[in-house]
């Protein structure tokens, strides 16, 4: 009777194709032709006889079963490499997994970890980003940033950072807003997958929120774009929407008028105790960075 187990090289390439979601870059990655990654991930998918990815002109996705896949490998393949380090000592480079809030890694993180890597040069950051709580689900990762409530979550974690609020515009909307009341005049993108925002800003600045047109974005991206295009208000969420609020030409309606925000984000990891190494560090460099950011 033949083994089930599937070759671990095998097992490399579907991880790296799945996190990446492209056969060139996971080729990239394993220094390997693209035409070879879509042949051993076809050869795992026939030894499992179910199908791990759709196949797209230019990307990959995971199927049902490749999602639930996905963990068990990347934890099998995490514990094999932390095993080998620590009975043969260190590898050139330590894997680090790190899963971020879109908002967050684009405003915060992506200007950071090029002084992240340079001070922990042998660890190898794997970054990927979600936007809904059920993106941080059933996924493995040493590390998550979050935006909400951590107990959703059910592990240890520390506060990052606060937000606060402002609606922005186009400058030349922006010029014809001279109150509060006058944002009823236009359409307010709200992001949806947010539970304290414009009604927030509404309640803090004692406007009547039943006056209000809404369009609903799912991220606070898509709602700076759409602001940009003239497509009505957006809330920037300060400081992490800073980057794409000026990327898009948008400025403040009200200078001067902000309001802290009822939520924040979270480092979250399943205990600080059983953190690896390279968890470690980041979480510390984190947590100082954090702290800057938010004194700036």
């Amino acid at each position: 009777m033949s083994s089930r187990i599937p070759s671990l090289n095998w097992l490399r390439v579907f991880e790296a194709a799945a996190r990446t979601e492209s056969f060139a870059r996971a080729a990239g990655q394993l220094n390997m032709s693209s035409a070879a990654v879509s042949q051993q991930v076809k050869a795992l998918e026939n030894q499992l006889g179910t199908p791990l990815f759709h196949r797209h002109a230019h990307s990959v996705t995971l199927t049902e079963a490749g999602r639930a896949y996905l963990p068990s490998v990347q934890q099998s393949l995490l514990k094999l490499e932390t095993s080998t380090t620590g009975l043969f000592g260190e590898t050139r480079g330590q894997r680090l997994y790190v899963q971020s809030v879109l908002l967050f890694a684009h405003g915060i993180l992506a200007s950071g970890l090029p002084a992240f890597q340079d001070l922990y040069p042998r660890i190898n950051l794997s970054l990927t980003t979600g936007n809904l709580t059920a993106d941080f689900a059933n996924r493995f990762t040493d590390l998550q940033i979050v935006f909400g409530n951590p107990t959703l979550f059910g592990t240890e974690g520390d506060e990052l950072l606060r937000e606060r609020l402002y609606p922005v515009a186009p400058p030349d909307i922006a010029d014809r807003i001279h109150s509060p009341e006058d944002l009823f005049q236009f359409t307010l993108i709200e992001v949806s997958t947010h539970r304290a925002s414009w009604l927030h800003l509404f309640e803090t600045l004692r406007l009547p929120a039943g006056r209000a047109r809404f369009f609903f974005a799912d991220n606070s991206m898509m709602a700076a774009e759409l602001s940009a295009n003239r497509g009505g208000i957006a809330l920037a969420r300060a400081p992490a929407s800073d980057r794409v609020m000026a990327l898009s030409g948008l400025v403040p309606c009200l200078p001067g008028i902000d309001v802290a925000g009822q939520e924040a984000y979270h480092l979250i990891y399943p205990s600080k105790s059983a953190l690896r190494p390279p968890a470690r560090d980041f979480r510390n460099w984190i947590m100082d960075y954090s702290a800057a950011v938010q004194t700036r």
